[in-house]
């Protein structure tokens, strides 16, 4: 059976870990979905891995609805989310819901991320569980907030880690599924996780989240840079060059 958003706040109340890694096309998709991930998020990461942006900042909804459709090709069993990608859903609750509908309606996928966890976010959190649009939450290191926040580990002082949690426990009340925990000590993301009745799910915030997700580029390797909490668990930069050169060696030297 496909998975949903109630059977991942199940799994949190069994204590049964959350596996999510992003896909950027069919290809991927079909194979993280066939190895048994749970959760397909089709991130803005791929601005960068996919179309080589600096930041996630470019990519627009076009762009996000192109490449989720994609992924939702290659998918039967996984939970597919779309990030909206920055300036879709900042400007108003009316805004959020449109680029929402228009992700939900025209690509298959589920559910939708939203960054940030500030009164207005969770307030369009609510509007768009109330309309029947799921939520997934992203707070701690937000990249669409790159200009102001950097790459840097969020959450270190006291003032900031009461920030973050209770922004984590506004999106719950607000209708959010679940959240994503990104770059945060792994204290502070093992309190939100036993204060929170949603699961969490960390990149960057330590092993006592309910799940773990990475960007896939840099899990095979396929990354130029590699955050500093992301393990790489092949090196498919180095496979495919090889692969490349052997094929290149093999026609120049067989022509006559």
């Amino acid at each position: 059976m496909p998975v949903t958003t109630q059977q991942l706040i199940q799994w949190k109340n069994q204590g049964r870990p959350i596996v999510a890694l992003t896909a950027w096309d069919y290809a991927i998709a079909q194979l993280l979905d066939k190895a048994g991930v749970d959760l397909i998020l089709v991130g803005d990461s791929l601005a960068m891995v996919a179309l080589g942006y600096e930041t996630t900042l470019p990519i627009t909804l076009e762009e996000m609805l192109h490449h989720t459709k994609a992924v939702r090709r290659g998918v039967k069993q996984a939970l597919v989310v779309c990030d909206l990608p920055f300036l879709t859903y900042q400007e108003s609750i009316a805004q959020a819901i449109h680029s929402a509908g228009r992700v939900l309606k025209e690509t298959g996928a589920q559910a939708v991320k939203l960054e940030g966890g500030y009164p207005e976010m969770v307030e369009t959190v609510a509007r768009l569980t109330q309309a029947g649009i799921p939520v997934l939450g992203h707070i701690g290191l937000t990249p669409q907030s790159v200009h102001q926040l950097g790459y840097r580990q969020q959450g270190k002082t006291e003032s900031a880690a009461v920030r973050i949690t209770q922004e984590a426990i506004a999106l719950a009340e607000a209708g959010a599924f679940a959240i994503v925990l990104e770059h945060i000590p792994d204290d502070l993301a093992a309190q939100i996780t036993q204060k929170i009745p949603i699961p969490t799910i960390g990149i960057g915030a330590g092993p006592h989240c309910d799940g773990q997700v990475l960007v896939t580029a840099d899990l095979l390797g396929l990354s130029d840079w590699q955050p500093p909490f992301a393990k790489v668990y092949a090196n498919l930069q180095q496979s495919i060059t090889q692969a490349v050169v052997k094929f290149s060696e093999e026609v120049r030297d067989s022509h006559p």
